[in-house]
């Protein structure tokens, strides 16, 4: 929720690119994983947190194109950034779990 109301206070002109694709793209991480969790087979999981860890990709990626133009302190890059590098190695963990019951 923190990077969707974040995208909300970039300029306007932003509206249609930058904050549309963050939005989306930390929502789907979400979405991904609750996906993840519903499904049965093991091998259905790992794909859909394959495609989870590119979402998450993807929001890195945005953070610092905001960085970039001065929409984020580097403060609270670094702050989300953290938190997102710490997501990406539970789903990594979850992965490796997942694999060796296959």
């Amino acid at each position: 929720m923190e990077v969707y109301e974040l995208s909300s206070q970039f300029p306007t002109t932003e509206k249609f690119s930058l904050t549309n694709q963050i939005s989306k793209s930390a929502n789907g991480i979400i979405a991904n994983i609750a996906e993840a969790h519903g499904r049965y087979y093991y091998a259905d999981k790992v794909r859909v947190l394959y495609i989870t860890r590119g979402e998450l990709e993807e929001t890195q990626s945005h953070l610092r194109v905001a960085l970039g133009r001065k929409y984020i302190s580097k403060k609270l890059f670094n702050l989300l950034n953290e938190e997102y590098e710490g997501l990406a190695r539970g789903i990594n963990k979850y992965i490796s779990v997942l694999i060796k019951f296959r």
